[in-house]
């Protein structure tokens, strides 16, 4: 039977931890890939791109521009119910899009990949594709390392969010600051570039745009997208996407997928564990991953509502930005060659 995060309580990190849990051995999915691809050779035939999602990228930011235009003289109680039971959505999609650019899972070149995440970009008013393509792939390559992880959160800034409520609820609305102030922890490294071409050109063309809608639609139209992602991010169930991928609901598992209804208009981004294993699978076909090995997944802790996490996560001081796994540098990177 499938198990559910939400109904182990017995296991989890207790309330008022004031570091991460630390250990001392790799992250899993690394060995669970080979393991699946021993015992299921077929799985190769899952591996490649969508290019049909960049039509459901057109078609999600032709429709947010469009939503945004329309509202541009409501009242501002409208502009919020339509951002929360719509925009949210569809931003959230867009954030699904810009990650599979991320992993080169649309169009075989890279360049085209970083437009069309620019291009997706452009709806969420705040420049952060650029960005967020290089980080995310550190992320893979270097799961729970302090040093490289963008997706952990820094020392100061799980002290300063805490265990209650108003502390995470804040961190929920300022999310995107909270990922931009984690960028130099990296580039000090001299590993990761902070400032790159792409960046400088994801930020010119967002801010153009920005100008544009405002000259032409005003700032009602403006606020209808600011407020549509920050409910795909924060004060929102689709928030709890960002809690449900890494948080120790069950240490020590450190991933976790979610398989509720949400995945239909999520592009399957709940499918975590599935996505860690192979992250040169795009969004469509994971699910099938999943039904291939079933013996490889259903015994692993997951959640059915995002919903239900998000409220958790307010509610519940045994969960906070400490609940993490960290551990010692170490790459994990791994692309088939008939991908490259």
């Amino acid at each position: 039977m499938l198990a559910r995060a939400d109904d182990h309580g017995e296991n989890e990190v207790a309330a008022g931890v004031t570091r991460f849990l630390k250990v001392d051995y790799p992250e899993p999915h690394r060995e669970r890939a080979q393991a699946i691809i021993r015992n299921h050779p077929e799985v190769r035939s899952l591996f490649g791109r969508n290019p049909w999602t960049a039509a459901i990228l057109t078609g999600v930011v032709a429709l947010q521009i469009g939503v945004a235009v329309l509202l541009r003289s409501a009242p501002w109680w409208q502009v919020i119910v339509v951002a929360w039971a719509l925009g949210a959505f569809a931003s959230h999609a867009l954030w699904v899009i810009i990650h599979e650019c991320a992993h080169n899972l649309i169009l075989r070149r890279k360049a085209a990949n970083q437009w069309l995440a620019i291009l997706a970009n452009v709806p969420l008013v705040i420049p952060s594709a650029a960005s967020f393509c290089v980080y995310h792939l550190r992320h893979h390559k270097h799961q729970g390392d302090l040093e490289l992880d963008a997706d952990l959160a820094s020392n100061w800034e799980a002290r300063l969010i805490g265990h209650g409520f108003f502390g995470k609820l804040a961190w929920e609305c300022l999310f995107p600051v909270f990922q931009t102030l984690r960028a130099p922890r990296f580039s000090r490294s001299g590993k990761i570039p902070f400032v790159t071409p792409w960046l400088m050109a994801n930020i010119a063309i967002c801010f153009a745009f920005d100008v544009a809608l405002w000259y032409v639609a005003g700032p009602t139209a403006v606020a209808y997208l600011l407020t549509s992602l920050l409910f795909s991010i924060g004060p929102h169930p689709l928030g709890a996407r960002w809690v449900q991928e890494h948080f120790l609901v069950a240490p020590p598992q450190e991933t976790y997928s979610y398989y509720g209804p949400l995945n239909t208009l999520a592009l399957n981004v709940g499918y975590h564990n599935e996505h860690h294993d192979f992250p040169f699978i795009a969004w469509d076909r994971l699910p099938e991953l999943k039904a291939l090995a079933p013996e490889m997944y259903d015994p692993l802790v997951s959640h059915r509502s995002w919903a239900r996490l998000w409220l958790r996560f307010l509610l519940d001081p045994r969960l906070s930005l400490y609940s993490r796994v960290t551990r010692d540098g170490q790459t994990h990177e791994r692309r088939p060659a008939a991908f490259a």
